[in-house]
This record gives structure tokens, C-alpha cells and sequence, in this order.
């Protein structure tokens, strides 16, 4: 950020604001046309070391970075019936310490000082090259595209079975730990989710599969199977380490459940246990999905070389369809119709990955 604004942001005095989550918003009338305000909104934005996340016709997203390079709060600006619209939430707190106030604040004196370097002629000029962008306009269409990898066709199977392995080896694990230390509520669903996460990136990178319809269920499938195996294994090594009387696996259930959870000496009984349960299973599958999800989304990307997702994004850019673009693609040596569906897949990882940084 730039000296003058940094001056201008510390004279601005906090308004704290509560809520969940806090935000601040104002209003205020615009003279510009919605393309060149949006255009100078992300030149604002830019000015202020704004991460912009997302744009619209009619709307821009950013996000700001506190400390530890974390972003803080969202600020979305939005152009509506001659009227600018500003307003900053806070990302994950109850109080803002003032900072959406000042977000505001300070992004409309820098637009207005952006505007201002613009006269007539140069708002313009701004809105035919903010069209020409729109439009690809400046896009050299390329004599050759890099010739596709020789992938295989995508197995389930692949994913399936080193679920199962995965499942198994964390069901064990848990086990282990709970009978020679102790069961940390929150802490190993938190850390059940991110290895099941680490390995199914590799896992639909090996079986290349890739489709999100099936993937959900797979997911949920070994999360399920993890505590219930954990459960077998924490039955087995509970009576093999203490050379008790043994008895069956569906005995020891019905014993744990009479037993209850115990919390700090408070006994919540067969209802907490059951809770405890539900909780494992459904706070380790959200974990899960989403680090499944963001490997999956790079994946998608990074399968496709740039210049050939770009290639297929300019045409459908220009109204082409579906089929005409597979048939430009097939000119350019992407003849198979799983090159092409990488290459459609890609454009929407990107769409994903847009998405996925929208989220407050």
C-alpha cells in the first residue's frame, strides 16, 4: 500500500461493530458506467494490496490480509442503478475491532483518488479496454496446443480400495492410541481428515477419477468405515492387553454404550456416547470432503496444460458450443473424447477454485 494511503488509513477512527459475522456497509452515488467502475474498483483494490477473488458484471470481490498473511474480512463493491455499494464482513470473528469500518472508509477515498486521475477521454478509452478484455479481444489463437498425456480411462476401483486400506490403517491407529493414552475429542477428527485428505490426492491422481458425484460417498464410505473399525480393533486390543474373559464384538458395544462417555468425572451416558459418535463421523467427513475437494480442483487443473484450457475458454467465450469447441480441440491433436472432457473439466476446476475464495 502506498505511503499516502497508509496515512490516511491510521488518522480514521474505529467503529467497532458485533455480530456474526460483523460487517459494515455504506453507499454512495456514481457517475461511471459499470464497466469502467468496476475496473477502476480493482485498480483500488490493487493500490491497496486487496486480494480480488472474484468479478461479475456487476460486482467485485476482495479480500484483505492481516497478520500471518491470513485474510481477514471480505469487501465486496457493487454497482447498482448509479449507486456504489461497499461493505466489508469480517472473516470468522464476533468483533471486528473496528477494521470493517476503516476497510470502507479507506477504499472510498482510494477510488476516489483513482478517479480522479481519469478524465473523459481516459474513462473512455478504459471502457473499450475493459470490452476488448472481456472479449478476449487481444487473444492470439496458437498454430499447435501441446499434445495430451496418455492417462488411463479413470478407475473407481482405485480410489475404493486404497479407502479401504487408508480406513483400516487409521481405524488401528486410533485404537492403539486410545488404549495406551487417551481419545482427544476434536483434536483426532481433525487429524483423521487431513490424512484422509493427503491420500486421496494421490489416490485420484493414480486412478485419474475425477468425478464429483461418486467421490462424496466414497468419502463418507471409508470415514464410516474408519470408526467402525476402530471400535473392532479398540474391542481386540482392550481384551488382548489385559488377558480379560473375552466376549463378542457386538457384547462390547452394548457394554460401552451402558458405560456411557465420561467427561471430566461427569457421566453423560449411552446419549453422549451416541453424540460423541455422531460428532466423529460427521465433523472427520466435512474435514475430509474438503481437503478431498481442493486436491481434486487442483488436480483438474494441473492435468491440462494452461494453453489449452484457455484454448477452450476463448472459444466458448465466443458463443461457440460444446461440440464445436471438441471439434476445435480435435484440430489442435485432442481427438479423444477423454482429452476433451480434461480440457472442459479444467475450465470448471478453475470455476471451483474462484468459488472456493469467495467463501467467508
Amino acid at each position: 500500500m502506498e505511503d499516502q494511503f497508509k496515512a490516511y488509513e491510521k488518522q480514521l477512527q474505529k467503529k467497532h461493530r458485533f455480530g456474526w459475522p460483523p460487517n459494515y456497509q455504506e453507499h454512495t452515488h456514481t457517475r461511471l458506467h459499470k464497466k469502467t467502475f468496476l475496473s477502476i474498483v480493482i485498480e483500488a483494490c490493487k493500490k491497496l494490496d486487496w486480494d480480488v477473488v472474484y468479478t461479475d458484471e456487476k460486482s467485485v470481490e476482495a479480500k484483505r490480509k492481516g497478520v500471518w498473511n491470513k485474510w481477514t474480512e471480505k469487501i465486496t463493491v457493487t454497482h447498482e442503478y448509479n449507486r456504489a455499494h461497499v461493505k466489508s464482513v469480517s472473516l470468522g470473528n464476533g468483533w471486528d475491532n473496528g477494521r470493517n469500518y476503516k476497510n470502507v472508509q479507506l477504499f472510498l477515498h482510494v477510488f476516489e483518488t483513482t478517479e480522479k486521475t481519469y478524465d473523459q477521454v481516459a474513462l473512455e478509452a478504459l471502457e473499450k479496454a475493459v470490452e476488448k478484455k472481456e472479449n478476449w479481444d487481444d487473444y492470439e489463437v496458437p498454430a499447435t496446443l501441446p499434445q495430451p498425456k496418455k492417462r488411463i480411462k479413470p478407475q473407481l476401483m482405485i480410489p475404493v480400495i486404497g479407502g479401504l486400506a487408508t480406513a483400516l490403517l487409521l481405524g488401528f491407529s486410533l485404537a492403539f492410541l486410545t488404549v495406551k493414552f487417551t481419545y482427544i475429542i476434536g483434536i483426532y477428527e481433525v487429524i483423521v481428515g487431513f490424512i484422509v485428505g493427503f491420500f486421496f490426492k494421490y489416490l485420484i491422481r493414480l486412478g485419474n477419477y475425477t468425478n464429483f458425484d461418486v467421490l462424496p460417498y466414497v468419502i463418507g464410505g471409508v470415514v464410516f468405515l474408519i470408526y467402525l473399525s476402530n471400535q473392532y480393533f479398540l474391542y481386540e486390543l482392550t481384551w488382548t492387553s489385559r488377558n480379560l474373559e473375552p466376549i463378542g464384538f457386538l457384547e462390547f458395544l452394548q457394554l460401552r454404550l451402558r458405560q456411557g462417555l465420561t467427561i471430566k468425572s461427569i457421566n453423560t451416558g449411552p446419549i453422549g456416547l451416541v453424540i460423541s459418535w455422531v460428532f466423529q463421523l460427521v465433523f472427520t467427513y466435512l474435514i475430509s470432503y474438503l481437503r478431498v475437494i481442493a486436491a481434486l480442483t487442483v488436480y483438474l487443473i494441473d492435468r491440462v496444460p494452461t494453453e489449452v484450457s484457455e484454448f477452450a475458454m476463448y472459444h466458448f467465450i465466443k458463443g461457440k458450443t460444446r461440440d464445436q469447441v471438441r471439434l476445435a480441440l480435435s484440430d489442435m491433436g485432442w481427438t479423444s473424447e477423454q482429452c476433451q472432457n480434461e480440457a472442459f473439466d479444467a475450465i470448471a476446476g478453475m470455476q471451483s477454485a474462484r468459488e472456493f475464495h469467495r467463501a467467508e
